[in-house]
């Protein structure tokens, strides 16, 4: 979908703060309130808006570990892919979960307090699912940028 530049300023200014009102948004864009609020209709029903949120700071929820884990499956038929898919779902830890092309089949971006809680959910969870030949995990030493604004 092609944005004009005041559609793209809107879809900038509420992924910087989907808290914002429409009367900050239309002065940080030089628009009306009711152009905004009408873009944002248009936004919501074109499913361009999947949702609002808050990030929260990891470290403040006790999530203060990163780990990005390569996991393979065993094998690839459609109860194992669904079986894998439904216990990504399960757990909330499991922040992200992206099919790749390569070694492993996915990668999995996963939050918990320290590396014991890690051992302990990919022993009692990871490990444990029937599908999951094998997990190679990386911990994230350092994070250098992280952000959920898309370049629009």
């Amino acid at each position: 979908m092609k944005f004009n530049d005041n559609e793209k300023a809107i879809l900038r200014e509420i992924q910087r703060d989907s808290s914002a009102s429409l009367a900050e948004i239309a002065e940080r864009t030089n628009m009306a309130q009711s152009t905004v609020w009408r873009k944002l209709q248009e936004f919501d029903a074109a499913d361009i808006v999947r949702k609002r949120v808050a990030l929260l700071n990891p470290a403040a929820v006790d999530a203060k570990l990163c780990v990005f884990a390569s996991v393979s499956l065993a094998d690839h038929s459609a109860e194992a892919v669904e079986g894998f898919a439904a216990m990504v779902r399960l757990h909330p830890e499991i922040l992200e979960c992206h099919a790749l092309s390569g070694t492993s089949d996915y990668i999995l971006k996963i939050r918990v307090a320290d590396v014991e809680a890690y051992e302990e959910f990919m022993t009692h969870n990871l490990l444990r699912n029937p599908h999951v030949q094998s997990v190679v995990s990386s911990f994230s030493l350092k994070e250098m940028k992280s952000t959920t604004e898309l370049p629009v």
